[in-house]
């Protein structure tokens, strides 16, 4: 017990102790040895939420002013959080778009990458060299915020605030669309409890239900025990919000009445003959349009200097498409002259979706993009155990960046310029920077030294210059990777093959049987959303690096006719995650003041 103690006390602390530093008083002199490398000195730490609660916030009224967004079309959520209105959406048709930028990042790692970070980070670094920017990030998801991965609201200096309740309920989005989610299971057992006319096939229902928390124990149950009166015995399961189609739904729909239209061609169930029933059969897409109406309406906050950010909608990348919504990115590009945007995880994923899913249904077309990395991630890339990352590496700093170089070439392929953000954190050393820098300049791009985490838009200035200079040269190319009009399993391989390097794709003849079949039925113009590892370009989360030489196993494939994509199950990919063995949930409390603690 005493051991189990000692793993959660030092897992709090390391939550409670920011990794980067924030420089407040110097706790070491700024001269080193001279047999050691050069770092920067060690300083006293400041947690996000100790900094996120001393912010001087505006009233959001005035964060809508900067945008030009009347009061009377902003929906106040207490004092710092609001609502833009449809009515005033729909007002800035026929606007000029500003330049879209996409912030991408290597595969993740336990070093930390930080892209939310510098999302935010770089939104505040073009409004500090006079560019109307706007940021555009997704909402945090409740089951990694009590379980490892903490919050999404940012870091450091390069926060989007109010922090707490970003990460907590926010403005009840995410219970909307579980709500709407829930209500179309219920309505698929009422409908059978009553004498099934559409004569759903028990055995054939697709749609299962979800909850915005991680919970292992609820991936395969059992529903409708307990005789007659609790309808007919069946086995389903629960996915976690983030994973609903729902949620895809509306992040990619462009307004209600296309949000009501998408649910109702979500596919629920087939029939014994094996065609297919959808939601409006079950006429649940006008009450689940009811649900979401408010949650459709993207949420304006800011950062900590005080500059717009639209957090809206919440997919994850490994499961689903990972972009925050259509609706609040199209909004920001009409009102700002540059707008800051992130997909999750690596490039691999985040980013291949971005492209070939968002950009290729709203029609958005990418001016440049921004991979992240960091010195303590091409370490681990290049084989060393977290706990020996303080210690200068510049050989294993140099092994570990082909996993760099891989997105680099991924994302250039898609015809965007990119430039690379060098995430700092106190123990890089300049040798290690050098290795990083000379190593992209070999790929064709430039790497550079951002520090907005500690020093906030003064610490990113240069790479907001670089962006601001690639976007206004007009050089973007944008292009999806595949046509519309390509095979569905031609286009799992080409993702696999050409953004994963992956020599083969394994998939059986039932697999690709299904697949055919979908094309038959309209479904061939879709793109494909696939669900992998983020930890690795491979289906297997151990493997780092850039590999070559493996394959990649499907596992099962789903229309997501609402959505208006495939999504590709391969490996061991879950849609419920489960808790680590120590939650952060056992971290947390609220103090006698209020005051909450433990929140990442």
């Amino acid at each position: 017990m005493r051991n189990l103690a000692r793993r959660k006390t030092a897992l709090i602390s390391r939550k409670r102790i920011s990794r980067q530093g924030i420089p407040t008083v110097c706790k070491r002199g700024t001269g080193a040895p001279v047999n050691q490398p050069k770092r920067e000195p060690l300083m006293a730490f400041k947690t996000d939420i100790e900094i996120a609660r001393e912010a001087t916030k505006q009233p959001i009224q005035q964060i809508g002013d900067r945008l030009g967004i009347p009061q009377e079309h902003l929906l106040p959520y207490g004092h710092d959080k609001a609502k833009v209105g449809q009515d005033f959406i729909r007002s800035l048709e026929g606007r000029p778009d500003g330049k879209l930028i996409l912030v991408t990042a290597i595969n993740p790692t336990p070093a930390g990458e930080g892209k939310t970070t510098t999302t935010v980070g770089l939104g505040d670094g073009l409004n500090r060299i006079g560019k109307k920017a706007v940021v555009c990030i997704r909402e945090a998801s409740l089951g990694p915020n009590f379980g490892m991965k903490g919050g999404a609201a940012g870091g450091g200096y390069a926060q989007v605030v109010p922090m707490e309740e970003m990460n907590l309920h926010f403005t009840g989005d995410f219970h909307a669309i579980t709500s709407a989610h829930n209500l179309l299971s219920a309505m698929i057992d009422n409908h059978i409890y009553w004498g099934n006319a559409l004569e759903i096939d028990e055995r054939r229902i697709v749609w299962r239900r979800v909850m915005d928390m991680n919970d292992r124990a609820l991936r395969d149950v059992v529903v409708g025990l307990g005789g007659v009166a609790n309808g007919f015995a069946r086995q389903t399961g629960f996915d976690i919000t983030v994973a609903s189609e729902v949620m895809a739904i509306l992040c990619l729909a462009r307004d209600l009445d296309d949000l009501q239209n998408r649910l109702g061609d979500i596919v629920v169930a087939y029939r014994r003959d094996k065609t297919p029933i959808y939601c409006r059969d079950l006429k649940a897409d006008g009450a689940m349009t009811v649900l979401l109406r408010d949650a459709m309406q993207p949420n304006l906050v800011q950062t900590l200097e005080n500059n717009p950010a639209f957090v809206h909608g919440g997919p994850f990348a490994n499961i689903a498409h990972g972009c925050n919504s259509v609706i609040a990115t199209r909004t920001a590009l009409k009102l700002g002259d540059y707008v800051v945007t992130e997909a999750g995880f690596g490039a691999d994923l985040g980013a291949e979706k971005f492209f070939d899913i968002k950009c290729r249904k709203a029609g958005l077309t990418p001016a440049a993009a921004v991979i992240v990395a960091t010195v303590r991630a091409m370490k681990m890339n290049g084989g060393v155990a977290k706990a020996d990352l303080g210690a200068e590496n510049v050989e294993a700093v140099e092994k570990g960046c082909p996993n760099l170089g891989r997105h680099i070439a991924n994302v250039k392929s898609f015809g965007v310029p990119v430039v690379v953000a060098i995430n700092h954190f106190h123990s890089d050393t300049d040798a290690e920077i050098a290795a990083v820098q000379a190593y992209v300049t070999e790929q064709g791009a430039e790497a550079i030294v951002c520090k907005h985490w500690a020093h906030g838009s003064a610490g990113i200035e240069a790479l907001a210059h670089k962006v601001v200079e690639m976007a206004e040269s007009g050089i973007a190319q944008f292009a999806p990777i595949y046509p519309d009009d390509m095979g569905l399993f031609e286009k799992i391989e080409t993702i696999a093959k050409r953004i994963y390097h992956a020599d083969e794709v394994l998939a059986d003849k039932a697999i690709r049987d299904q697949l055919k079949a979908w094309e038959a039925a309209g479904y061939g113009g879709f793109p494909i959303c696939m669900a992998k590892t983020q930890y690795s370009f491979t289906d297997d989360p151990t493997v780092l690096g850039a590999p070559e030489g493996f394959r990649i196993t499907v596992r099962e494939v789903t229309p997501s006719a609402g959505a208006g994509f495939v999504v590709v199950k391969t490996g061991n990919m879950l849609t419920m995650p489960g808790l680590p063995l120590v939650p952060g949930a056992e971290g947390m409390r609220v103090e006698d003041d209020g005051t909450i603690v433990g929140l990442a």
